[in-house]
């Protein structure tokens, strides 16, 4: 083989292993897109502090420490925190991030008479789903109470069904098509309201 083509040929056996590797790091990359990361730099113990730290939802905006009651906070296993005010938006967390395994999952504890009320993991957590009470990001409310004894009292008062957080979280996707129709409904009027007003 000539000098040349030798030279030509190593050449394009180059540019095909190139572009092999630009595919392998592109298929590297796949799953959970870029937008959806969530964007707080990892942090070990993400539930201390969790309002100061993380004042709004990053999926709907709203104030957490507002809606300090149904707040909820996922720590993927990267420790990157997702900080949320209601299991709506968890549940919106935990289903886009596919790729993340949640370490710890916190809620609220309306069991308790601190305010903010701290933040407890899913597990030791009764959800009261479907009571009276106002929902937050939905329809079907969904509280949660770190004692059982609490989650009871509070059913007793407004009804509703005693369940875990794999219960819980069910509701929520089960409910999630209702509630952001209603949520866009809501929105839309807001702006409708905004418009008439005018400029301030």
């Amino acid at each position: 083989m000539q000098r040349r083509e030798l030279l030509k040929l190593t050449s394009v056996l180059v540019a095909v292993g190139a572009a092999g590797s630009v595919r392998a790091e592109a298929c590297a990359g796949d799953g959970t897109p870029a937008q959806f990361i969530p964007r707080r730099p990892a942090d070990p113990e993400p539930s201390q502090n969790d309002i100061a730290k993380y004042p709004k939802c990053p999926y709907c905006g709203m104030d957490r420490k507002e809606y300090q009651a149904t707040r909820m906070l996922v720590q993927y296993s990267d420790d990157l925190p997702d900080p949320t005010c209601s299991l709506h938006c968890a549940a919106v967390s935990l289903s886009i991030n596919v790729d993340r395994g949640p370490k710890a999952i916190y809620v609220a504890d309306n069991a308790a008479s601190a305010s903010p009320p701290p933040l407890i993991a899913v597990d030791g957590a009764t959800f009261l789903v479907g009571s009276d009470m106002k929902g937050v990001m939905t329809k079907r409310s969904k509280v949660a109470y770190g004692s059982a004894d609490a989650a009871q009292a509070a059913q007793k008062g407004h009804g509703g069904e005693l369940v875990d957080f794999d219960k819980a979280l069910l509701a929520a996707y089960t409910d999630m098509a209702e509630d952001v129709k209603m949520i866009r409904m809501k929105r839309e009027e807001r702006r409708r309201q905004v418009q008439k007003q005018g400029p301030s």
